[in-house]
């Protein structure tokens, strides 16, 4: 007995370490994607400041900035680019006046580099002259040199490396086509049945190795390959019976027109049924058809740029096991039945489908800061949102839609119900472990779609992008010749347009 106890304490100690959702105070009883992005944020700084120190300390020089660290970084990783040309500026604080310009342009020219744009003001710190802004081409080689160069200077007091004219050398990488989705598969380790001794699955040792195996499936998949089905055993489908058969009872009285339509559809299609759980490969056909979404297996609950990422490109990652048998009617992660009683009917709704992508192609290369907000957004409106349909509030959200309690809880009047602003629905706070205190309520989608447009042209990111189903592929504009093919497009579009209003006039004149 002492050694089943010290085995079990044992356990209890490494799901504590393990557990980012303990090891952080989020000891979450639910998917949060606002923790996720929370907890992303907080290691991506932990980790860029590592590798900042570190790398300061090898080339013994605590004046690296960022950007240089980054710089240097990519040489190392990738020799090849260090012969790239990089577009660049360089902030010049002058201790001496403009006369030592001229010397540092040519010692600029001497790293065979190219001049773009000069730019002085007089400097605002006490003790110097001027502040220069330098616009250079040159290889990322001679530019790292060259800034360990100028700041041997005695006629400058710092340098700073700028980055790109365009995108910054340091933004976030992300997906250009969807083939590349086969790099979005990061997990949060967070309360999950191996690591977290409150999962309902912690002692259930067939339970643990059934997720296992099927997590594997998800791991192992790649772009264009079919979506592998799996054989679920006689207790997973009886769980998905018992939610599946409270939701229909649920479904007419409290969900959006949207999800009712749709979920008419998917039963008549005998895609969902009460008796069995319905394979991926087949609801993504089923979407494909409707929306052009698509789904891909994901082994867990995703970080939150890998899962925001996906959405750009129409693709849904979702998971394939099911929560435990113990407690049918909650999942404190992500899991199929949540996925497709709460995600699927509504990804097949148009209005809902294009929503859900600019959700997704705003994340494209968004700042940390800006992706959790994205994901506050996602958290109040996708996973927990309501709107108007006549004099009533029909529930949209696929958490609501697959818990029934909280569906209960959210259009009753123990909750606060507030108008759907992106500006202030994007800072949020929330208590993610009982019911919201706070739903934010939609006119409709497309006001819900107008006035998130409105926000995302306020965000920091310094260009735009656009998918292109055909390549499926991302295209970033931030060319002319980019912009001007983007404009052929349209214009091709618009003449259809056109032509089609005027066969209308004239079948009805």
């Amino acid at each position: 007995m002492m050694a089943v106890a010290a085995a079990q304490k044992n356990r209890e100690m490494f799901a504590i370490k393990k557990s980012y959702s303990i090891e952080n105070g989020y000891p979450a009883r639910r998917r949060s994607l606002v923790d996720d992005a929370r907890f992303e944020t907080l290691v991506v700084k932990q980790t860029k400041q590592s590798v900042l120190e570190e790398a300061r300390q090898r080339a013994n020089d605590v004046g690296l900035t960022e950007e240089e660290v980054v710089l240097a970084k990519t040489i190392a990783e990738c020799p090849e680019s260090e012969h790239t040309v990089q577009k660049a500026a360089l902030v010049l604080r002058l201790r001496e006046g403009i006369g030592s310009l001229a010397r540092i342009l040519k010692t600029i020219e001497n790293f065979k580099g190219t001049v773009t744009h000069v730019e002085t003001r007089p400097s605002k710190k006490e003790g110097l002259q001027f502040d220069v802004l330098v616009k250079i081409d040159m290889t990322r080689q001679c530019l790292l040199q060259l800034i360990r160069n100028l700041r041997q200077s005695s006629a400058l007091d710092g340098v700073t490396l700028l980055g790109d004219n365009s995108v910054s050398i340091k933004d976030p990488w992300f997906p250009r086509h969807a083939s590349e989705l086969d790099n979005c598969n990061h997990l949060m380790t967070k309360y999950e049945p191996d690591l977290d001794m409150n999962h309902p699955g912690f002692a259930d040792k067939e339970y643990r190795a059934r997720r296992k195996v099927i997590a594997e499936i998800a791991f192992a998949y790649k772009y264009g390959d079919p979506i592998p089905n799996i054989p679920y055993t006689e207790t997973e489908n009886e769980t998905w019976s018992r939610v599946f058969n409270t939701i229909v009872d649920l479904v007419p009285k409290h969900a959006c027109v949207e999800y009712r339509r749709t979920f008419k559809k998917l039963q008549e299609e005998k895609i969902f049924e009460s008796h069995r759980i319905p394979q991926l490969q087949e609801v993504s056909e089923f979407l494909k058809k409707n929306t052009g979404f698509t789904l891909r297996p994901a082994a867990g609950l995703l970080t939150a740029r890998d899962f925001l990422s996906s959405l750009a490109f129409r693709v849904f990652q979702s998971t394939q096991y099911i929560r435990h048998i113990k407690t049918p009617y909650h999942t404190p992660e992500p899991d199929c039945i949540h996925e497709l009683l709460g995600h699927m009917p509504l990804l097949a709704d148009p209005s809902f489908a294009q929503f859900s992508q600019e959700i997704g192609l705003a994340s494209l290369g968004a700042s940390d800061e800006e992706i959790e907000k994205l994901s506050t957004i996602y958290w109040f409106t996708v996973e927990f949102g309501l709107c108007k349909e006549g004099s009533e509030v029909k529930a949209y959200g696929a958490g609501l839609l697959s818990a029934y309690g909280e569906l209960l809880h959210a259009l009753s009047d123990k909750c606060e119900h507030r108008s759907f602003d992106p500006k202030t629905t994007a800072v949020q706070k929330y208590q993610d472990q009982e019911y919201q205190p706070i739903y934010y309520v939609a006119e409709s989608f497309e006001d819900a779609k107008e006035k998130f447009r409105r926000w995302v042209s306020t965000m920091s990111r310094p260009f735009e992008v656009r998918y292109d189903p055909h390549t499926q592929r991302v295209e970033v504009l931030d060319s002319v010749d980019r912009l001007e093919n983007m404009v052929s497009q349209l214009n091709t579009e618009m003449t259809h347009l056109t032509n089609a209003i005027n066969k209308l006039k004239k079948s009805f004149a």
